[in-house]
């Protein structure tokens, strides 16, 4: 039997839902994101994209590209329950959906033919149910597989729509820049580029032993990927593989003080969000980015899993010893990996049944009143 997949990514997501909601934001450039200090673009309407505003782009450049803008903060529960509604449209095609954001997602409709001859078809009708019911845009691909339906799903945005049938990989991936490809950033392109590789069906061709020297095992998953081979499944209701947060500085972190007690407002976010969502994990991860943008991040695998504050706080600090710098902080990240469900770990034994009780009022009251209700003393300012 023929396998297809479907990718469907809502276009501007974000900037789409705002213009709907405002009509006077029809046809502007507007820009989402942090607007304070160093807050970055989430996202942006395809008009600010014509100025070169991009997401992940800090807003103080967005703003210098694209002053006549529309910047806005955003409205996430908003987001969220529109998120909600798209996916059950998208329930009503395939019982196997693969979330990936609150705007896109994989569907397995494999086996379909009796309901809709051809997969495009489904698709079609997807973007149909979008447009009519929520009045925004998705653009949508369809493949044999899950890399080849993200990549067309991308190739004529926005309200684009691209079939990959099977014989068409190769011939469609041929002159496709090589970032095109899952797990090549631009520092890796360049590093190819350098050898004379600058499209996927070059990377196709290329000797892999010899690029194994230089990049490691992972050229053979590129290989796979260059020739449109990819079998992973469409998982449906898959777990998240991590919860974390992180937090961009409006100024400089440049004493231990400052460091430490930052660390621990961060751990504290990531104890509550993971006991919220009934996760605890075993591999912490610290990111610290420095004031000249340079990035570095370091793990620790435990032998249990937590989700403990004070359990993440500790690594956290051990972890930033490992890390020397004589410049100022500009983002603190933590990461929590390797999530189990917490009810299936020894995380409250019976030893620790103060803390369990402890963590049981703290949760509660932060779910009545928000996150923030209770604090360490560290963290409380004068």
């Amino acid at each position: 039997m023929q396998r297809w997949i479907i990718h469907v990514d809502m276009d501007a997501f974000f900037a789409a839902v705002e213009q709907r909601d405002n009509p006077e934001l029809k046809g502007k450039p507007v820009i989402i994101g942090g607007l304070e200090g160093r807050g970055v673009v989430a996202t942006c309407s395809y008009e600010a994209r014509r100025f070169g505003v991009r997401s992940a782009m800090p807003m103080y450049e967005a703003r210098r590209l694209c002053p006549q803008g529309v910047f806005l903060p955003g409205n996430y529960e908003k987001y969220k329950r529109v998120s909600a509604q798209f996916r059950r449209i998208l329930s009503e095609f395939s019982p196997v959906i693969e979330p990936l954001a609150l705007d896109e997602a994989f569907l397995d409709v494999t086996g379909m033919e009796l309901l809709y001859p051809d997969p495009l078809l489904i698709a079609q009708a997807i973007r149909h149910r979008i447009k009519t019911e929520l009045q925004l845009t998705a653009s949508a691909g369809v493949a044999p597989n899950k890399f080849l339906a993200k990549l067309a799903s991308d190739l004529h945005k926005p309200d684009g729509l691209v079939i990959i049938r099977p014989g068409e990989e190769r011939q469609l991936l041929a002159n496709l820049p090589i970032r095109r490809l899952w797990g090549i950033g631009e520092a890796t392109a360049g590093a190819l580029a350098k050898l004379g590789i600058m499209t996927i069906g070059q990377l196709a061709q290329a000797d892999m032993h010899s690029l194994e020297q230089k990049f490691g095992k992972v050229v053979w998953e590129w290989q796979q990927l260059a020739n449109g081979v990819d079998d992973r499944p469409v998982i449906a209701d898959c777990q998240p593989k991590s919860l974390g947060k992180e937090t961009t500085f409006a100024v400089d972190l440049t004493t231990s003080e400052e460091l430490l007690t930052n660390l621990l407002a961060l751990a504290e976010k990531v104890g509550w969000r993971l006991r919220r969502a009934g996760y605890a994990g075993r591999t912490i991860t610290l990111k610290v980015r420095f004031s000249s943008f340079k990035t570095i991040t370091r793990s620790r695998t435990l032998p249990e899993s937590t989700c403990h504050d004070e359990v993440i706080y500790k690594v956290a600090k051990e972890l930033i010893k490992e890390i020397k710098s004589g410049e100022g902080i500009r983002l603190l990240g933590i990461t929590v990996s390797h999530l189990d469900s917490w009810q299936q770990t020894s995380l409250f034994p019976e030893t620790d049944s103060k803390r369990q009780a402890m963590y049981a009022a703290v949760d509660r009251l932060r779910a009545r009143f928000g996150e923030g209700i209770v604090k360490r003393g560290r963290l409380l300012k004068d």
